[in-house]
């Protein structure tokens, strides 16, 4: 392969295939650790048994205002989705409506195999819309949580999201992760002549909203840590890359560093002030450092192999990426600062796009292995190596902000489309969007700001 090719084959390599107020009312009972199991008697949810069964769980739909059942709804699709819970069909609730203040009749929800009930109502706070919830142990008949969130109008699908989270929270011990957007390359048009923009949807597929208006090549879009700006590559008529950040709130948009070099591949560090990405210069692509307020531009590495797909450690004291350096794409680990650069991946394969793990336990990666692309993680050290899904094509990992998921696409052949996967390879789900879509990058929790 001649070296000019070499040098833009990870910006080629993308245009080929292209990512409130919460006030508690009560909560009774305790989060478990989850490396410890679920304690005797208490309702919970174990993640990590070999022959996992997810719980039986009973939405019955909310009463009150305006989109109630449409918010009871959300709620059961997010706990579907997620793969921990299994909701039961409506069709066979002994009780099809029930009050707020109502205790469900737990013996007849018990004897159709409910494990869990939430009940529900949607109501006026002020100029607010507020939701009230409670989750039940329908062998217990003890109310484990009870909640209200309330919100803007303007917002309510977030209310299903919100109870959703709290819901998965209490009962595995682990983050929520309905409460997040997605922004990722939408695509429509021919296949030999795609029109991408960027575009902003809630994780679930809802709340389309496009974000460019696609008379130009924006690709690689990442989230800032605060969920508030984006960060992409920007590919020019003439063929050269820069980085952008635009800010979601104004659409203000902004060249990151000095613009008159090839850049490409940036990723927000963990304070979001910066942004590591990958430069062309003279021949040759390493990672660099910019700073977005300055607009200075500090080399990480320097030598004459494709260093590129950079991903910041949690804690901001390490770089995953993949590079060339040892004769094919492999994953390597670095200082934040580009000292002691190690390769991590070993196995067969090409291994490329590895992004660090918010919880910081493993690191997401693609691996190409003949005409098989599959999308896998592996410990820090490069141990522990697993694949979650693997086919025809699969590309760019994404982790939602807990850590338990990762998002990424799938083209079978007709076109791209995004998935969802869980690191126990249990789930492998799509995520609805209004065509073709590519490259997905997940938000923080909105709830977190």
């Amino acid at each position: 392969m001649n070296r000019p090719f070499e040098l833009f084959r990870p910006v080629l390599f993308a245009l080929g295939l292209a990512a409130a107020l919460i006030a508690p009312l009560l909560i009774h009972g305790q989060v478990h650790a989850q490396a410890t199991g679920c304690r005797a008697g208490e309702l919970c949810i174990d993640l990590n048994p070999r022959n996992f069964k997810p719980m039986p769980i009973a939405i019955v739909d909310f009463t009150g205002d305006g989109q109630a059942p449409q918010i009871s709804q959300i709620i059961s699709s997010n706990l579907k989705r997620s793969g921990v819970f299994e909701p039961l069909d409506p069709a066979r609730f002994p009780e099809r409506s029930l009050g707020f203040d109502a205790v469900p009749n737990f013996a007849a929800w018990s004897a159709i195999g409910a494990q869990a009930i939430v009940t529900g109502r949607v109501v006026r706070d002020g100029a607010r819309m507020a939701v009230e919830y409670r989750l039940w142990d329908a062998t217990t008949g003890k109310q484990v949580v009870g909640q209200k969130h309330a919100i803007d109008p303007a917002s309510w699908r977030r209310l299903g999201h919100l109870a959703s989270d709290a819901v998965y929270e209490r009962m595995t011990g682990e983050t929520g992760f309905f409460d997040t957007r997605v922004v990722f390359v939408d695509e429509s048009g021919p296949k030999e002549k795609r029109k991408k923009r960027l575009a902003i949807m809630d994780q679930d597929g809802a709340n389309f909203r496009a974000i460019s208006s696609g008379s130009e090549m924006l690709l690689t879009p990442r989230f800032s840590p605060r969920g508030d700006r984006v960060t992409f590559m920007a590919l020019e008529d003439a063929g050269r890359a820069n980085v952008q950040v635009l800010e979601l709130g104004s659409g203000r948009r902004s060249v990151v560093g000095n613009g008159n070099t090839t850049a490409f591949a940036p990723r927000f560090s963990p304070n979001g002030s910066q942004v590591v990405m990958s430069v062309e210069t003279n021949g040759n692509t390493n990672l660099a450092l910019a700073d977005v307020g300055s607009g200075s531009v500090r080399a990480l590495t320097n030598g004459s192999a494709i260093d590129t797909s950079p991903s910041y450690s949690p804690d901001g004291s390490q770089i995953v990426f993949e590079s060339d350096r040892g004769g094919g794409q492999q994953i390597y680990v670095m200082g934040a600062d580009g000292s002691g650069a190690r390769r991590i991946s070993f196995g067969e394969g090409r291994y490329s796009t590895p992004v660090w793990s918010p919880k910081g336990d493993y690191i997401a990666f693609t691996r190409q292995k003949g005409n098989t692309f599959a999308i896998g993680i592996m410990k820090p050290d490069g141990s522990g190596e697993r694949i979650l899904t693997e086919g025809y094509h699969n590309e760019g990992p994404s982790w939602a902000p807990n850590g338990r998921y990762v998002m990424f696409f799938r083209d079978s052949g007709a076109g791209p489309k995004i998935y969802m996967v869980d690191v126990n390879g249990r789930v492998d789900v799509p995520i609805p969007t209004p065509s073709f879509a590519s490259d997905p990058a997940w938000s923080p929790l909105l709830s977190a700001k």
